[in-house]
């Protein structure tokens, strides 16, 4: 018997609906594979921007658009200096800015009951979120880790942070009545 190739869900093109509100601010990233597929983490759970700042790669970017597979041109993207230009920017909007990083006092991520809108502030592979961004932290979460290091790729933790904002924010808008948009 022949099988045919069933389309899934989430398969070809559809127009950006109703965005999460949610940015994600990637402080110093050094790769742009990590940073590609956090394009892809940010396009799936339609957050309305990534905001790269300092040496964070940022389309056009020839191996950021590998790993991103033409998601690059889809999320919207803004380059900063600095962090904190971008979250100063953020807080006088009204974001809550939240700090994924191992720092003492960090609340376990499965733990925060979020508030929109947020950012998530990623930092750099090695030396985490710099200084002044941490300062203007709002909250800090972290992921346990249980093993000898103290975190994982910054790649993994976006999309476990992402995906965890998007089920709170479906929960919330649930709660308070408010029509999801979001597939």
């Amino acid at each position: 018997m022949d099988m045919v190739p069933q389309m899934r869900v989430g398969d070809g093109e559809s127009p950006r609906g109703e965005s999460l509100p949610v940015v994600v601010v990637l402080d110093t990233l050094r790769s742009a594979y990590n940073t590609g597929n956090i394009f892809r983490l940010a396009e799936a759970v339609q957050a309305q921007a990534i905001y790269a700042c300092g040496y964070t790669p940022c389309p056009p970017h020839a191996k950021l658009a590998k790993t991103a597979r033409g998601c690059d041109k889809t999320v919207p993207c803004r380059h900063f200096d600095q962090a904190t230009e971008a979250l100063g920017e953020l807080k006088a909007q009204g974001y809550t800015i939240y700090g994924v990083d191992t720092v003492v006092g960090a609340q376990c991520y499965w733990e925060a009951d979020l508030r929109f809108p947020a950012a998530f502030v990623l930092g750099n592979e090695a030396l985490g979120i710099s200084p002044g961004a941490l300062a203007l932290c709002d909250a800090f979460l972290q992921l346990p880790a249980c093993g000898r290091k103290n975190s994982i790729n910054v790649g993994n933790c976006a999309g476990v942070v992402l995906f965890d904002a998007l089920r709170q924010y479906r929960r919330q808008s649930s709660s308070a009545g408010i029509q999801e948009n979001l597939v």
